[in-house]
């Protein structure tokens, strides 16, 4: 999930219209609560859309955060 974190340096450096997350692979990991794909909660992909850019920037720190955690290897 390398690509994923780089991805969510540089749309936190963004000033505002930050990117959505999404990646079109949307299945929900039971264990941990978070979209294979982005790596968001279901909360977090609920209030997207009404999130002023302060709050995408703290959403995209989080996924950063989570991507930093995953094993080389680990698949999305």
């Amino acid at each position: 999930m390398e690509w994923l974190a780089r991805q969510a340096v540089r749309a936190q450096q963004k000033p505002r219209d930050l990117p959505s997350p999404c990646i079109s692979v949307c299945r929900m990991e039971i264990a941990t609560g978070l979209c294979q794909g982005c790596l968001r909660t279901l909360d977090e992909i609920t209030v997207w859309s009404r999130l002023d850019d302060e709050g995408k920037r703290a959403v995209w720190a989080h996924i950063e955060q989570r991507a930093s955690r995953q094993a080389p290897g680990d698949a999305a």
